[in-house]
Order: C-alpha cells, then sequence, then structure tokens
C-alpha cells in the first residue's frame, strides 16, 4: 500500500527554523488524542535543525539539516517499548501512544537520531507525528511541510516501489544508513552536510588592475586522474563539492586565456578555501 514519505533538500534549506515554530504553533498546549499528548512550550525539539558552516574565509558556504523523527521502518523505539506503546501506522507513521507510554523514561535513548524528548510534566516521551491527527483529517501534509517558504520539505504517499524509483532519479539518501533502521526521511543534496569541497576564486592582473577572472578552466586531479573540471563564473569563482573529509592529495591545474597555466596542491582534511589564484 501507499505510505508517507517526507523528502528534505538541504541545498534549499536556509535554516529559516518555519518547520520548528509550525510544530510548536500546532502541538503546543494542545493534546491530540491518541497520536499525541501536548507538546511543551520549551526543552523539546520534535524537529531539530542542525548547522554546519564549510570553509574558510573567503570561500564558506553553511548547510542546514533538518532532522525529524525518521519514522523507521525498523524503529528500535517500537522494540525498546513495552506494551505496545509505540506503534507503526499502515501508511508509514510511528506513532508513540502517549497513554501506553507512561513513564517509559528508556524509549528517549532508543532513538539514534535523538528525535525523541522527554515530557516532564505528562511523564511521557514525544516525537515528530507527521502531524499525524490532520492526515487522518484530510491533509496532504504536516505543519512543518506547509510552513517552508523554500520548498526543502516535500510529503509523498506513494508505494514503495515508486520510492526506489524516487532515490534513484533524486539521488536521494538516509541519514547514518549504517543503522539500518529503514527511515522514511529521505534527503537530496546530503552532501551538502556531510561532505567538503575545495573552492576558490581566480583573478588576472592587467595594466596595474586587478579583474575577476571570468572564464578560466579550473580541473580537479587526484593521483593523477582527473575528477573534474568547471569553469569560473563572472565573479571568477569555482568549487568542486562533495568530496570526503580527509581523503588526502589533490592538485588544481588552473589555465587563463594566454597566461602561463598554474598548478596548485591542496591537502583536504574539511572544506578547503584555496583562497585567490593570480594570474600576472
Amino acid at each position: 500500500m501507499a505510505k508517507w514519505n517526507l523528502i528534505i533538500d538541504v541545498a534549499k534549506c536556509e535554516g529559516c527554523y518555519n518547520c520548528f515554530l509550525a510544530c510548536k504553533d500546532e502541538h503546543v498546549d494542545n493534546d491530540f488524542l491518541p497520536y499525541s499528548a501536548a507538546q511543551p512550550k520549551h526543552g523539546s525539539h520534535w524537529i531539530n535543525i542542525l548547522t554546519r558552516e564549510r570553509g574558510q574565509f573567503p570561500t564558506v558556504d553553511v548547510a542546514n539539516l533538518p532532522v525529524p523523527c525518521m519514522h523507521c521502518d525498523n524503529a528500535p523505539c517500537i522494540k525498546k517499548a513495552g506494551n505496545d506503546a509505540i506503534y507503526k501506522t499502515g501508511d508509514g507513521i510511528v506513532i508513540i501512544d502517549p497513554l501506553k507510554a507512561g513513564g517509559q523514561k528508556e524509549i528517549v535513548n532508543s532513538c539514534p537520531y535523538g528525535a525523541i524528548s522527554w515530557n516532564e510534566e505528562k511523564n511521557v516521551a514525544q516525537k515528530c507525528t507527521l502531524c499525524a491527527h490532520l492526515l487522518a483529517d484530510g491533509w496532504k501534509e504536516p505543519r512543518c511541510v506547509q510552513a517552508c517558504p523554500t520548498g526543502a520539505m516535500r510529503f509523498v504517499k506513494v508505494e514503495d516501489t515508486r520510492v526506489k524509483q524516487m532515490i534513484a532519479e533524486e539521488n536521494l539518501e538516509v541519514l547514518h544508513p549504517e543503522y539500518k533502521t529503514g527511515p522514511r526521511v529521505y534527503y537530496k543534496n546530503l552532501y551538502r552536510y556531510l561532505k567538503c569541497f575545495i573552492g576558490g576564486d581566480v583573478a588576472f592582473k592587467k595594466d596595474g588592475a586587478v579583474d575577476c577572472a571570468e572564464g578560466a578552466t579550473v580541473a580537479l586531479f587526484k593521483n593523477s586522474q582527473k575528477i573534474s573540471e568547471v569553469i569560473t563564473d563572472n565573479y571568477g569563482d569555482y568549487k568542486f563539492d562533495n568530496l570526503e573529509e580527509n581523503s588526502g592529495r589533490y592538485t588544481l591545474e588552473i589555465a587563463f586565456k594566454d597566461y602561463e597555466g598554474k598548478t596548485i596542491e591542496v591537502d583536504l582534511a574539511a572544506g578547503k578555501s584555496v583562497g585567490t589564484i593570480l594570474f600576472e
């Protein structure tokens, strides 16, 4: 049968926290039994926004990674809970029963993604429900998706065969596949958070003035093999992304008009800004 899946595009997330605020607006002081008890105003995050800064001045970017409950098909929390306090619906949503789960604080640490929090006042573990109460009422998406201004979040109800096609078509990934939990939250452009880049800019000097070298060719080599080649933009900028951290030495070969070419060696640990390469 068709099941719900959440798709998050890391490249489109600007860290506005609209998803977080929409979740608070929907759930704080509101009981939606049998799906959830009211979320506390403070100290509870049903969706976390992780932020990572990559590179160094002047070539820096920031990636934001929204992390809700993954609604896993092989959910550790379901195995940990007693009294059938956590269950998975037929359409793929993992629910903590707010009545049966009372007092089971051990549920919190069962989630390897850190997506479950403890409500001290209600004495119960809580997490994202994908607004199951709204979906049951005919809504097509949870509040977090509705509130996203950049379209970084999509919510689709499709058969698993279609999910596999989408994974291949859009290069979707899950967070921490080594956990083997079978998440139903998929990420696009996850490398923007997990991987690193080599980048910088190219400039040239002519008649005593320095200008951006638009149209310079920058090639990236690893062990004498060309990995990629890009053309600098009108600011002279270039970037090679989706590289593994601590992956050793790379070579940049830069060519621009009739200037003598340049070769730069780069030892890559984390995101690396090469700075300005100047042709004179």
